[in-house]
């Protein structure tokens, strides 16, 4: 167990600030968000109905972004973003986002030749040309450079203007007006002893 006694609400257009030392389970609550991990209690709700009575909506509604770029070595930066988004019916979005991230100019270039922040700018891509209305983003910034932190605010603002909502964790400095940080130390399974002795 990580973290316990852990209840949040973000609203549309809103975002959640994770932040905490390594280890207090900024990862491992985007994984949960993400239906990748089922939670050991408590249960995650979308507009008042648990998420577990309709895994498949769920996971259309969100896009995540881990640690890992996720991009195809053989694959051109056009094709590695198109094909994941395409999944949802939306590879047309593909050219946009890529120009949005500043890879306008490398959308032919296999992804085996991209620079460590071309790839995670590539993938930021992805999650901007997905259309899910829950962005779930872990470290996004690693990698970045300054001019492409600030493509990546402003794709997260336009998300957001639209109603979108985005959670991120992140370690670094980042521009998310009116974000709702949330430390999850406040939450560490260590500050219950009582409760969890015996689990």
């Amino acid at each position: 167990m990580v973290f316990a006694r852990l209840d949040f609400h973000v609203p549309h257009g809103g975002a959640l600030l994770l932040i905490g030392p390594n280890g207090s389970g900024k990862s491992s609550l985007l994984r949960l968000m993400a239906g990748l991990i089922k939670p050991f209690a408590g249960r995650l709700d979308w507009d008042g109905a648990p998420v577990r009575d309709d895994p498949q909506a769920h996971r259309e509604r969100i896009t995540y972004l881990g640690h890992q770029d996720a991009l195809k070595p053989v694959l051109t930066t056009l094709e590695n973003v198109s094909s994941w988004v395409g999944l949802a019916g939306r590879a047309d979005r593909a050219p946009a986002a890529l120009a949005d991230m500043g890879l306008a100019d490398l959308t032919d270039l296999p992804a085996r030749f991209l620079s460590a922040g071309q790839r995670r700018r590539a993938a930021l891509a992805r999650v901007v040309a997905s259309g899910a209305p829950l962005w779930l983003l872990d470290e996004p910034t690693v990698g970045l450079d300054t001019a492409s932190i600030a493509a990546l605010e402003h794709a997260l603002a336009v998300h957001r203007a639209a109603g979108g909502i985005v959670v991120a964790a992140t370690h670094m400095t980042i521009n998310l007006p009116g974000a709702i940080p949330l430390d999850l130390a406040d939450f560490a399974v260590s500050s219950f002893p009582e409760q969890f002795e015996a689990a």
